[in-house]
């Protein structure tokens, strides 16, 4: 790994490291914050995945954990939405809803895009080996969070790892990529054209084929103007009641879609994963 910068903060040290990819055959990068802790300590994870047109640095610029994290003793991991560098191809139109800064967290089977695309191996596999070989990661605690594309990243890798993560969350999830523009569009360009193969990437297809977490908490503002037409929190809280699955859907008056929203109620998410990583 090369480290492109590291900064004080909170008690603790924020880095960037940049290092060669073998899922995606790209340089990746991706942030860490590690809180001051006794020597020889392990620390639980929490993984927070991106959204649409984002990088690492929107939510560790913006996304307020560094406190809260320092206060629990919680490393905090960001992976970049995409593979990129010269020759990645990106959406044939320009759309920032595909292609660069969309990954999708799929594993893509479709020509040109199974080349690179391969977000879900980065950071189910590659990036965990490395977070685990290279900080002090207790990999028996780990939690997950995501915001927009990345909160569809987040429920669908913990719904279909619930023995890996002990808390998963989201703020303003796409829940169900199947039956919205933004995931059609993603599901069908990266896995092609049978929707039978979208399902493993699809939380409410997830939990209506079986898969079971104890419980959910999302935020959502009542404000975003992506609610009706691409997020529909609606169709994973009926999933959720048909499955037994506790979920805590908190709607937040006034508020929209971007890192104001994610900042204001981050320290309250990572609270709620405290309770259950220790």
């Amino acid at each position: 790994m090369e480290q492109v910068s590291a900064s004080r903060s909170h008690g603790g040290v924020q880095r960037v490291y940049r290092h060669a990819s073998s899922a995606t055959g790209t340089p990746m990068t991706f942030s860490v914050f590690v809180p001051d802790h006794v020597p020889g300590a392990m620390l639980p994870v929490v993984w927070y995945l991106s959204g649409l047109t984002c990088t690492h640095a929107n939510v560790t610029d913006k996304g307020d954990y560094r406190a809260a994290c320092a206060r629990h003793g919680f490393i905090f991991v960001a992976p970049d939405t995409s593979p990129r560098g010269e020759g990645v191809p990106g959406d044939p139109a320009g759309a920032t809803d595909f292609g660069l800064g969309a990954g999708f967290y799929v594993d893509a089977t479709q020509a040109p895009f199974d080349r690179n695309y391969r977000m879900w191996s980065y950071v189910t596999d590659e990036l965990p080996a490395l977070v685990a070989a290279n900080f002090p990661a207790d990999m028996v605690r780990q939690s997950i969070i995501g915001h927009s594309m990345g909160g569809h990243g987040a429920l669908t890798v913990g719904l279909r790892h619930p023995e890996r993560f002990r808390a998963v969350s989201a703020f303003a999830p796409i829940v169900a990529p199947s039956q919205v523009p933004w995931g059609r569009k993603a599901l069908g360009g990266y896995l092609g054209a049978d929707k039978a193969t979208w399902r493993a990437h699809d939380a409410v297809a997830l939990i209506e084929d079986g898969a079971r977490l104890p419980e959910l908490l999302i935020d959502q503002g009542e404000a975003d103007p992506f609610l009706e037409n691409q997020l529909k929190p609606d169709l994973l809280e009926a999933a959720c009641a048909n499955a037994g699955i506790a979920l805590t859907l908190r709607r937040h008056a006034g508020y929209d879609h971007g890192y104001y929203f994610v900042s204001s109620f981050m320290a309250d998410q990572l609270d709620w994963h405290a309770s259950r990583l220790h």
